[in-house]
C-alpha cells in the first residue's frame, strides 16, 4: 500500500459528478480528472489521467449512474483499477452555499452538515446534490477527512452595501442577502494573478466566469468587492438554462395570470431559460455559434449585452478598471464572445488584440490598452485539493 497521501475531490451537480484525484504529499499534483454527466438519464463517463495513461470516454449503463451514489461507486471503481495502491486520506467537496457564517473551508462534522442542510432552500437546485455527494463519500470513505469548500465564501469580504436588498432590515438577519457564487473559481483566479501578474492582482480586476453557469466578480487586491450573482445562483448574467437577472414582477404575473405553481416557475427559470430558452436550440455556446439561426444569434446577442452591462457596473463599483480576466468554458474557449464583449469598450480602457485573442494567448489586449485583457483557465478542483491538504497537514 502506498503511503503517499491522496485527496479525492468531488463536485456534485444536479445531473453530474466531477471528480479528481490528487497526490498531496507536497503541493497537490493531479493524477486524474473525470466527469460523469447525465446521471439518471443517459450517463456518460469521461476521464483523463497524467502522462502514460489512456483517457477514458464511454457511455454507461443506466444502473452505473442511476443517482449520485451509484455514480460515485462507478468513478471509484475506475480510479481503483488505475491506481490500486492509492488510498484517499481526504475527500474535498464543493458546496455551493455556506451561508453568511461559513467564510472558509471547514472539516465536515455533524453540526456543519446540519447547517448545510438548513441552507438547502437558499440553493435548491445545487445544495441537495452537493450533500448527496458528501453522504455517498462518507459512506465510501468512513476514515477519510471530509472537507467542504464553499462557493459563497470568497464573497464574504463584500461591503454591506453590496450584500443588502432594500427590504425591511429583519430579512437581512434571516439570511435574505446577496451572497455571490463561483467563489472557488474566483479564489483560484485571484491566486493565479498573484503568481503571474502581481501588480494586476493588487489592482481593480473584473473576472468573467463564463460557462453553463455564468457570473462576474469585481476584485480589489484579490478580494471580492461585488458580484453579479445575488441571493441565489440565478441572478445576474443569462446562463445555459438559467434566466439571470429578471424583474421579480414576472413571477407574480406567471403565478397569477398564467396559473403556474412556484415549482413550475422555478423549473422554468432554472432549467428552461437562458441560452436554451432564448435560442430554442441549445444551452451550449458552441452549438449556438455554429447554428447561425436568428434565434441562436439573438441568444448570443443578449448574453454579450448583459456581460457588457455588468462590466460597466462593476467597473463603477471598483472605481475604475485595471484588468478584465476571462475564465470558464465559454470564457476560455470562445474567441467570438471575448471579441464581442471587448468591442467598442475603449472608453473603459479595453483594446483587444484580435490575433492574440484568436490564438488564445494569456494576454489578449494590445500593448497600448490601458486595461489588460487576459484569459486564465480556472481550476476549482485544485482549490479544493489544496484545502483538503491543508487540513490533513494540520492534523498530522
Amino acid at each position: 500500500m502506498s503511503t503517499t497521501p491522496v485527496a479525492l475531490t468531488l463536485n456534485a451537480g444536479s445531473s453530474s459528478l466531477k471528480f479528481g484525484l490528487y497526490d498531496i504529499a507536497a503541493a497537490p499534483v493531479e493524477m486524474a480528472m473525470g466527469l460523469i454527466e447525465n446521471i439518471g438519464k443517459a450517463p456518460r463517463l469521461k476521464v483523463h489521467f497524467g502522462p502514460g495513461r489512456t483517457p477514458v470516454s464511454r457511455d454507461l449503463a443506466a444502473t452505473d449512474a442511476a443517482d449520485h451514489r451509484s455514480a460515485l461507486t462507478t468513478a471509484l471503481d475506475l480510479l481503483r483499477a488505475q491506481f490500486p495502491d492509492a488510498r484517499a486520506s481526504a475527500v474535498g467537496h464543493r458546496v455551493v452555499h455556506g451561508g453568511p457564517g461559513l467564510a472558509e473551508p471547514v472539516v465536515l462534522t455533524p453540526g456543519v452538515m446540519e447547517e448545510l442542510r438548513r441552507l438547502s432552500p437558499f440553493a435548491p437546485i445545487h445544495q441537495p446534490h452537493n450533500l448527496a455527494g458528501i453522504d455517498a463519500a462518507m459512506e465510501a470513505f468512513p476514515e477519510a477527512l471530509q472537507v467542504a469548500c464553499f462557493d459563497t465564501a470568497f464573497h464574504r469580504s463584500h461591503p454591506r452595501v453590496n450584500d443588502i436588498f432594500a427590504l425591511p432590515r429583519e430579512y437581512y438577519d434571516k439570511g435574505v442577502r446577496r451572497y455571490g457564487f463561483h467563489g472557488l473559481s474566483y479564489d483560484y483566479i485571484s491566486g493565479e494573478l498573484k503568481r503571474i501578474a502581481p501588480l494586476i492582482h493588487e489592482g481593480r480586476v473584473i473576472v468573467a466566469h463564463l460557462g453553463n453557469g455564468a457570473s462576474m466578480c469585481g476584485m480589489i487586491g484579490g478580494r471580492s468587492v461585488a458580484s453579479t450573482m445575488g441571493f441565489t445562483a440565478l441572478d445576474g448574467l443569462p446562463m445555459g438554462t438559467r434566466t439571470g437577472q429578471i424583474d421579480p414582477g414576472v413571477i407574480f404575473y406567471l403565478v397569477q395570470q398564467e396559473g403556474m405553481s412556484i415549482d413550475e416557475v422555478r423549473q422554468l427559470f432554472y432549467s428552461k431559460s437562458g441560452l436554451l430558452g432564448l435560442s430554442g436550440l441549445s444551452h451550449d455556446m458552441r452549438a449556438l455559434e455554429a447554428a447561425g439561426t436568428v434565434e441562436a444569434n439573438e441568444a448570443i446577442d443578449y448574453f454579450v449585452f448583459r456581460i457588457r452591462r455588468e462590466l460597466g457596473g462593476l467597473a463603477a463599483a471598483l472605481g475604475g478598471l485595471d484588468a478584465l480576466v476571462f475564465c470558464g468554458g465559454i470564457g476560455e474557449n470562445s474567441r467570438l464572445i471575448r471579441e464581442r464583449v471587448c468591442e467598442g469598450m475603449g472608453w473603459i480602457g479595453l483594446e483587444l488584440d484580435r490575433e492574440r485573442n484568436a490564438a488564445g494567448d494569456t494576454v489578449i489586449s494590445t500593448d497600448m490598452s490601458r486595461a489588460r485583457v487576459m484569459v486564465v483557465p480556472t481550476n476549482e478542483e485544485l482549490v479544493i485539493a489544496r484545502a483538503a491538504r491543508k487540513f490533513l497537514c494540520a492534523q498530522s
